[in-house]
């Protein structure tokens, strides 16, 4: 089996298909990664073309990785983030672009046809919407994609010690948000009353 740190080595070692197999395994990730900063998808796919560029054109200077995906998420953020800044003073467009990602959990796109299930979600999606932006992007980051402490720093450029918080307050927010509207109460009564 290929390690990523090993499919890296062969690109910065010009191995062609070592390039194309990167791009394939993640262009899809990166662009519904960007949608969450914007609906722009022209915009979007340039700071992709962008950042295979810049890869392609440094690939002797890259820094060694054992993540890949974790590496060209941190660049692409980093660009894409520039790239909405320069946008936003040329342009003024204040809705169009987010400087924090509107981050989706995979659990709000998926067809929920359970009706207990349904209830579920509909109240974990309000749970989530009390969160701010960046407590909701770090709760993605550790839950959703899996990622430490330490991927997470690197990908939001923080520390550790406000990562660890940044996700202690999240999750102590949306326990305080189930508790104060009973939401394991709920769960429990309908658990009790389906058996």
């Amino acid at each position: 089996m290929t390690t990523d740190k090993d499919i890296w080595n062969e690109f910065k070692n010009e191995e062609a298909n070592a390039l194309s197999f990167i791009y394939s395994q993640n262009i899809d990730f990166l662009f519904f990664y960007g949608k969450r900063f914007t609906s722009d998808e022209e915009f979007i796919l340039d700071i992709i073309q962008d950042l295979f560029y810049d890869l392609i054109k440094y690939r002797k200077s890259v820094s060694q990785t054992d993540n890949i995906r974790l590496y060209l998420l941190k660049s692409f953020r980093r660009k894409l983030l520039r790239g909405i800044e320069i946008k936003h003073k040329l342009t003024k467009l204040d809705r169009e672009y987010n400087l924090v990602p509107e981050i989706v959990f995979s659990i709000e796109e998926e067809m929920i046809t359970d009706e207990e299930q349904s209830i579920r979600v509909k109240f974990i999606r309000r749970g989530l919407k009390e969160l701010n932006a960046k407590q909701r992007e770090v709760i993605y980051y550790k839950f959703t994609l899996g990622y430490d402490y330490d991927q997470i720093c690197e990908i939001m450029s923080i520390n550790y010690d406000s990562a660890r918080q940044l996700v202690s307050r999240s999750i102590n927010s949306l326990k305080q948000f189930m508790s104060k509207n009973k939401f394991f109460l709920l769960f429990i009564y309908r658990r009790l009353t389906t058996e």
